[in-house]
């Protein structure tokens, strides 16, 4: 498996990146001592939202996929612009939802019906289902049949609530129950046949080159396992290089408005902790060159067209997102913006990708240097030995040092060259397939 992978250390001043149920900062036992720890899943959320901003920045169009509950309206959309009636695109866009993932009876604040977990999806895929829709017999022979009784439907509703005769409401009641009886099983008919195959074989057929962010990302559809896409990305939880305790900061707040009292209008607690922490990254290139991620087009004379292009931009979004992203949570009284004070990026051809989170397994002991020039330290003498013992090579190894740490740092790198960021990202960028 030809991967890359990237190593950093990165500290982070007083900051709650991460919280757990109790609204503490998260924690792991690791090497027998408590460690600050960021969950994969909350890095990789700051790392999509960071690769969709500079995916915009660059015009390229490359990470259009949206997580969401919300799929019933953007199905609706997609719907009522190939000319369907509002109504009747509402409970096909429901159809689809159930057909997909499982139709929740919650709804958003504009009534529309979610589903019951978050769904990547991407543009094109919904642009394909829409067609697909439209495009189908079962929906067509239909939708004017399905159009009256939802009009009929919402007509005798009104008169329901309207009608103040019992013995007329009973007529009117029994008028609307017969009218959503029909309704239902025209709406049933058609979800039967767009389940057997019509939606799934469209989301398969669109390639994921405008959502680049679900190739790597992955995506898990429980309806139906062949909708499932794995990850081409890795990620670990990111942890501390030493020892790390929460702690506790008391605040208070001022009632302005109040002139004769001089105490606090509100006392509080908060935890918060300061880390340096080892984060660890990993992608796929084969997965990500694979058919059911970001392969090459295959065009109508059967020819392939290289897309190693659109690999290469995607790849180079995703460093430089995954090196400058962090959460945001409470950037507003907490900003926790750092950036990295050690990069190291490997490229290997074959194996599976390593991580060097053992070099810590010995905790980095407090001393008045700080923790970065030792955490650096025992990252690279990990990194040699996994070399020296196990024969681990690399085609690609090149690290990024914060100036301040050069001199203290570079006498312990061994082989490893130091490189500026654009170097770093264009000499890993070279070994995409």
């Amino acid at each position: 498996m030809k991967h890359l992978e990237l190593h950093i250390i990165q500290s982070v001043p007083v900051a709650c990146l991460n919280r757990d149920d109790l609204n503490s900062p998260k924690t792991a036992i690791f090497g027998g001592v408590q460690r600050a720890r960021v969950s994969s899943q909350s890095w990789k959320r700051a790392i999509r939202e960071l690769a969709k901003e500079i995916d915009a920045a660059k015009d390229t169009n490359l990470f259009k996929g949206e997580r969401t509950r919300r799929m019933v309206y953007t199905m609706q959309q997609r719907l009522v612009a190939l000319n369907f009636p509002k109504r009747s695109a509402l409970k096909l866009a429901e159809c689809v939802a159930d057909i997909v993932e499982t139709l929740d009876s919650k709804q958003d604040e504009a009534g529309f019906k979610k589903i019951k977990t978050v769904m990547f999806f991407s543009p094109a895929e919904y642009d394909a289902v829409a067609l697909a829709i439209h495009q189908s017999d079962a929906v067509s022979e239909n939708i004017e049949e399905l159009e009256k009784l939802l009009a009929l439907n919402e007509e005798l509703d009104i008169s329901v609530q309207n009608c103040n005769d019992k013995d007329q409401k009973k007529v009117l009641d029994k008028e609307l129950k017969e009218a959503s009886k029909q309704q239902d099983k025209t709406i049933k008919a058609m979800s039967k046949v767009l389940a057997k195959g019509p939606i799934a074989t469209a989301i398969k057929s669109v390639k994921l080159n405008d959502a680049a962010d679900i190739a790597l990302f992955g995506r898990m559809v429980a309806n139906d396992p062949t909708l499932r896409i794995d990850g081409a990305a890795m990620f670990a939880h990111v942890l501390s290089t030493h020892k790390a305790d929460n702690e506790i900061d008391f605040f208070s707040a001022v009632d302005d408005l109040t002139k004769d009292e001089s105490g606090a209008g509100m006392t509080s607690t908060l935890e918060f902790n300061s880390a340096t922490y080892y984060r660890f990254a990993a992608l796929n290139l084969d997965e990500l060159a694979s058919d059911s991620h970001l392969g090459d087009t295959k065009l109508e004379d059967g020819t392939l067209r290289r897309d190693i292009e659109v690999r290469k931009q995607v790849v180079r979004t995703f460093l430089e997102a995954t090196i400058k992203a962090i959460p945001s949570a409470r950037k507003n009284s907490m900003n926790a913006n750092t950036m990295p004070d050690y990069v190291l990026g490997i490229v290997r051809e074959t194996g599976h990708p390593i991580q060097l989170v053992n070099a810590f397994e010995q905790p980095v002991r407090r001393s008045s240097d700080g923790f970065t020039c030792q955490s650096i330290e025992k990252l690279n003498q990990e990194y040699a030995n996994l070399q020296e013992v196990w024969g681990i090579d690399a085609l690609f190894a090149k690290s990024i040092v914060n100036r301040r740490h050069s001199d203290a740092v570079i006498s312990n790198l061994g082989k490893i060259t130091t490189c500026k960021f654009s170097e770093l990202i264009d000499g890993m960028v070279e070994h995409v397939i």
